[in-house]
């Protein structure tokens, strides 16, 4: 989180007083200027970048609370209908019910027995047809078993999610102003940083940020790591140096170069030599 001068080492392998650690040699002003000016621009990016997705995250909590909350009434709702529906269903069973009675009381009426079986075929098909409800209403009833399980499961979670939705949302507003506030005093170091560049420096500097994004890169081996072209020997003895602001021969950045660590058998060797002394 931290950035600007104060950040400059732990970057760019400096030593807290500004010297490059491996050859000894002062670090150019104007290069330790850009390398921490550029340093500045890439945490204001990040931090830019932060704030306008937090409404979006913000957003999609808020969504996913109002969809829970919304499958839970649609839930509900389905069950009040699903109780309407197998009491319409049980008043259709009483009605054939009565119709059923009234046939069977025809029974004693009838004078041949083509009209007695007719009659019976008539019950039997109205017995049917409450066989079939009754096989309705049991499907019904099944259904609302279910939903009445996840109305209770939800209805139990839902102060929980309310709460948690809020409590992230208030961290991610918390995040943003902190985030704001922290791009602000980078804004105003930046400022300073800027006025304090020759207008030569600051108008190379920004005009490769606004070609490339990028405006400094470092040296790594004998290779520029921003388009990964050589150095020509002279040009990279040069820039190994840190002692003036030199630029990629293909992408014209701003180069750097920070000495890399000791391999484990150079490391091996010195200590070897210090035993042997």
């Amino acid at each position: 989180m931290h950035t600007g001068r104060q950040t400059v080492g732990a970057a760019w392998g400096l030593d807290a007083t500004g010297r490059e650690k491996a050859s000894g040699e002062a670090l150019h002003p104007d290069l330790k200027a850009v390398i921490e000016l550029q340093q500045i621009d890439q945490r204001i990016a990040e931090l830019t970048a932060q704030i306008d997705a937090l409404p979006s995250q913000i957003q999609t909590l808020e969504t996913q609370l109002n969809e829970f909350i919304h499958a839970h009434e649609e839930r509900k709702q389905r069950l009040a209908k699903n109780q309407k529906e197998r009491r319409d269903l049980e008043v259709d069973i009483q009605g054939i019910q009565v119709r059923i009675s009234k046939h069977k009381d025809q029974l004693y009426e009838v004078k041949t027995n083509e009209q007695y079986r007719a009659m019976l075929k008539e019950i039997e098909g109205e017995e049917a047809k409450i066989r079939k409800i009754e096989d309705q209403i049991l499907e019904e009833m099944i259904e609302a078993e279910q939903l009445e399980k996840h109305i209770h499961d939800a209805a139990a979670r839902l102060d929980g999610e309310k709460a948690r939705v809020a409590g992230e949302v208030k961290q991610l507003q918390a995040l943003r102003q902190a985030d704001e506030e922290e791009r602000e005093r980078l804004e105003k170091q930046r400022q300073s940083d800027a006025a304090g560049l020759s207008a030569g420096v600051l108008d190379l500097y920004e005009r490769m940020r606004a070609r490339r994004g990028q405006a400094v890169a470092e040296v790594r081996e004998d290779f520029c790591t921003a388009c990964n072209v050589r150095l020509r020997p002279q040009l990279f003895n040069e820039v190994r140096g840190n002692q003036a602001l030199l630029t990629c021969e293909n992408c014209s950045r701003i180069l750097y170069y920070v000495e890399p660590p000791p391999t484990e058998s150079a490391e091996a060797q010195g200590a070897d030599a210090r035993t042997s002394a």
